[in-house]
């Protein structure tokens, strides 16, 4: 029987694995630091076991690893933290799974594609990214590949769902909730992607499970592009809001940073609010079928219903 770790649980990203996981009856280890907040997300599944520890805790990840088949990687860590955590954490990760004989899931982002030419962009496409924490996600790549655990990368676009909080467009969502004046950032002319977590949790389980996927990429793009105004005017007619939507521009996100330095580290990724990366799904709808697709509307109306419900 098929059992799954995952870690980076109580994540957006990392909740909407556990759920689609245990959809499939599918034994699931919940992992992360936060016990507290793992019992308030996981409390009512059966077929999830919750485990609190450290990452980088060997003798944790023994534990939450011991009979797992998967480790799902959706853990990240704040911008300012990547050089520090990210491939450090990878080396457990990657460590754990050899010993286990473990498969390793990743769940990655698109900054290692750097800047393209040709949109949509396809597994094949050159990796040459110029940002900092692109070549840091490059390097995990590498690091996945060369190690001697089975491996799979998922590459989504910007995340918006039920608990994804780490993510560009939840401040948005947040103050929309709240009917509070709200930011947008980026142009908000300019068609972008945005990936429901339980679209892109569906597609990847499905890759996870296959043993023919495995030791490749794959892109999980959203339903379609949309910009900025269309989302606003979708989110209008689901809640009624009226306030103004103020866009940031990469001079507030500048100005913003000297104070935060969280927001200090998102200027560098800032091109692609204004150069967008489109992934395409032709590979996955060849080779395992049509991907998940849910509407925006639908995603949008979903993910304030989670937040009012916990406000």
């Amino acid at each position: 029987m098929q059992k799954a770790l995952v870690i980076g649980a109580s994540g957006g990203m990392g909740y909407a694995l556990v759920n689609e996981l245990v959809s499939r009856n599918i034994q699931v280890k919940a992992f992360a630091r936060n016990e507290k907040k793992l019992v308030a997300l996981f409390r009512q599944h059966k077929n999830v076991e919750i485990i609190s520890g450290d990452v980088f805790n060997e003798q944790d990840m023994m534990r939450a690893s011991n009979g797992v088949n998967i480790i799902f990687h959706a853990i990240s860590f704040p911008y300012q933290d990547w050089e520090k955590h990210h491939l450090r954490c990878l080396d457990m990760v990657i460590n754990i799974a050899e010993r286990r004989g473990a498969k390793i899931a990743f769940v990655d982002n698109i900054y290692a594609y750097g800047r393209q030419s040709i949109n949509p962009v396809i597994e094949q496409a050159r990796k040459e990214p110029q940002t900092k924490k692109g070549k840091i996600r490059l390097t995990m790549e590498n690091k996945l590949k060369n190690s001697n655990a089975p491996s799979l990368i998922v590459h989504f676009p910007d995340l918006y769902g039920p608990n994804a909080e780490n993510t560009i467009l939840y401040e948005t969502l947040k103050n929309v909730a709240q009917d509070k004046k709200a930011n947008f950032v980026g142009n908000m002319q300019v068609k972008r992607e945005f990936l429901y977590t339980v679209d892109g949790a569906k597609a990847m389980v499905e890759l996870a499970l296959r043993d023919e996927t495995y030791n490749q990429n794959w892109n999980v793009p959203a339903v379609h592009t949309i910009a900025g105004e269309e989302l606003v005017k979708i989110l209008r007619e689901i809640t009624g809001y009226k306030k103004g939507i103020r866009t940031v521009s990469k001079g507030m996100i500048r100005l913003i940073g000297i104070f935060a330095p969280s927001m200090k580290e998102v200027v560098e990724i800032f091109y692609l609010t204004e150069e967008p990366v489109i992934l395409s799904g032709e590979k996955f709808e060849r080779e395992i079928g049509a991907l998940p697709n849910t509407s925006y509307r639908v995603g949008l109306e979903e993910t304030l219903a989670w937040m009012n419900k916990r406000a």
